[in-house]
């Protein structure tokens, strides 16, 4: 069983809902903006992806554009960057998959399809 972690409203978290149940994945669902992730989940997650962790970042997002996020993260450290996406579901990049092992920020269909148990 994986965890989906998305915001409903979002087309991208729509298409990716609607992968998962047309593959009879089974999964938890999350809602983002209800269920902030914590600094904890944020950083154990970022570990196990592997990923730089601007990759977390919702970079579309009116709260990142409104926050100048593009220009103050460079001058930030990883910890403050972490608490600063704990702070709020809506700066962070989604949707997000965590399961036994993996964890996979955005949707590509084919990154999905090679690392979520089918």
């Amino acid at each position: 069983m994986i965890n989906f972690i998305c915001y409903p409203k979002c087309t991208t978290c729509q298409r990716a809902k609607k992968w998962l149940d047309d593959n009879k994945v089974e999964y938890t669902l999350r809602d983002i903006k209800e269920n902030n992730p914590s600094l904890e989940e944020l950083t154990a997650w970022h570990k196990t992806s592997g990923l730089p962790l601007k990759k977390f970042f919702n970079t579309s997002g009116l709260l990142y554009k409104s926050m100048e996020l593009k220009d103050k993260l460079p001058n930030m450290s990883e910890e403050e960057q972490l608490k600063l996406l704990a702070t709020d579901g809506m700066l962070i990049k989604r949707p997000i998959v965590v399961g036994e092992g993996v964890v996979l920020v955005g949707f590509k269909e084919n990154e999905w399809s090679e690392k979520v148990q089918i």
